[in-house]
């Protein structure tokens, strides 16, 4: 049994981030240091493949180094789901080292030189070059491993190739920048997806989900463009397709996005049941449950910064957008839950700081940008000090979604309306985010995530 505890802990390892943070809900201190990139244990079962070489006669793809990973002792066997995930994305690496001249994934190579040195003249030349090789979407349920597994994917690809992997945040504050900068032209979409496909035509984009109906208007029209300019998808989401803005403003003119990503991307889901994330040891005392407790708080925060003097701060953020720090010292911030999410501040303003109370109708705004803070925290492999008037899974209990309204309480003849909740938020897009949000939290105040970022802060420091 001691082993198999012990088996259970190295697995939550796993995780595709190292990163620490938890979500206050009155007030909420912040480590601001990102780490390195991310390593991962995660756990499968026995396979046979039969994968390519990569152009060096030697044999590689994600299966080999989840092979040669497994032998050193550094993964466990166990998920099939996991697996067969794998399996797909061996599959898909193998196409594209068959197609990567006919993709022009190499970015020394001849086709890729020649289409990118006419890039100004494709601007104002209808074509249309499809890539031969179709993409992945990965869904599932949250601390399944997709991301984990697209990373594992991602970092065997051939450092030659045109490949970015980048969160689905900062994809879109990417996309909007570069249209306010071609502001004025007729298809402003157009050149953007142009640029976008000139830097990288394998395009790995995590958490993949559409809340925005400024993102969803835009979405069609620049994958259109991607996909006719060569654009490879491999993109993970807690959302099917078919789920994508499910709900959402003029979700008749994001249908059609739908269809051709489902026309551009083998759909695989992750059925795993397993969090792996909730598998993590107990508390470690960075999330703090009680009101009128941010004394503690100021007292864990003058403990993280030592000598140093705060003060306040003003941090740049992308689009030329400026957030203002109340306090902050050594890379820590210190904010009230007000100052963050009752704000309007969006994902470009999260990168690196935070704050929150319980949930419900009456602050679901201020929940869409908490789980907006959480995700970035997350992404950027941040840690977070806080103190809340609840538990993760307490604070958001009022968030649900439609289905889960109904099984609640379907509303009859016979019932009162005495008996409602009145601070229900029947949200189905938040509903869904809830449960990712109340995985990250725990993880990130896991006594392995804490450690895993103390070591990343010791590699950082020079060596004397």
């Amino acid at each position: 049994m001691r082993l198999l505890l012990l088996s259970l802990r190295r697995v939550t390892l796993f995780s595709r981030h190292q990163r620490y943070a938890f979500a206050p809900i009155h007030n909420c201190l912040i480590s601001i240091n990102p780490s390195t990139s991310s390593s991962s244990l995660f756990s499968a079962s026995s396979f046979c493949s039969s994968p390519h070489s990569n152009g060096d006669g030697k044999i590689a793809g994600p299966l080999v180094e989840y092979e040669r990973r497994i032998v050193a002792g550094e993964l466990l066997d166990g998920d099939l789901c996991q697996l067969g995930t794998l399996r797909e994305l061996q599959r898909l690496y193998d196409e594209l080292v068959q197609s990567a001249d006919a993709c022009r994934l190499d970015r020394y190579s001849a086709s890729a030189k020649s289409t990118r040195s006419n890039w100004f003249w494709n601007k104002f030349v209808s074509h249309s070059s499809v890539s031969p090789v179709k993409g992945l979407y990965l869904y599932g349920g949250v601390g399944t491993g997709k991301t984990m597994l697209m990373d594992l994917f991602f970092h065997q690809l051939p450092a030659s190739w045109r490949t970015q992997r980048i969160h689905f945040h900062n994809f879109m504050l990417s996309v909007h920048s570069r249209l306010q900068k071609h502001k004025g032209l007729e298809d402003p979409l157009e050149v953007v997806g142009l640029e976008i496909a000139d830097e990288a035509i394998l395009l790995c984009l995590d958490e993949f989900m559409v809340n925005d109906v400024a993102d969803a208007l835009i979405l069609n029209r620049l994958f259109r463009h991607l996909f006719n300019n060569g654009i490879i998808l491999v993109a993970t989401s807690n959302r099917a397709p078919d789920n994508l803005y499910e709900g959402g403003l003029q979700r008749d003119l994001f249908l059609p996005f739908i269809s051709t990503l489902k026309e551009r991307c083998v759909v695989r889901e992750i059925g795993s049941s397993v969090d792996y994330r909730k598998l993590t040891s107990a508390e470690e005392g960075f999330y703090f449950i009680g009101k009128d407790i941010s004394g503690l708080l100021k007292q864990k925060f003058q403990l993280l910064v030592g000598d140093q003097p705060a003060g306040p701060q003003v941090v740049e953020v992308v689009m030329g957008r400026k957030l203002q720090v109340p306090l902050a010292a050594d890379g820590c911030a210190y904010f009230l839950f007000e100052e963050l999410c009752d704000r309007p501040l969006g994902a470009a303003d999260y990168l690196g700081l935070f704050s929150v109370p319980f949930f419900g109708l009456h602050n679901r705004t201020a929940a869409y940008r908490f789980v907006t803070l959480v995700d970035v925290m997350y992404e950027n492999k941040a840690r977070l000090l806080c103190t809340a008037e609840g538990s993760p899974l307490e604070l958001l209990e009022r968030i649900v979604t439609i289905s889960d309204a109904q099984q609640i309480a379907p509303r009859t003849s016979s019932r009162s309306r005495k008996s409602d909740d009145p601070d229900l938020c029947v949200d189905n897009e938040l509903g869904f985010a809830k449960d990712r949000t109340i995985s990250r939290l725990t993880e990130m105040n896991s006594k392995e995530y804490l450690e895993q970022h103390s070591r990343m802060l010791q590699e950082k420091q020079p060596s004397s």
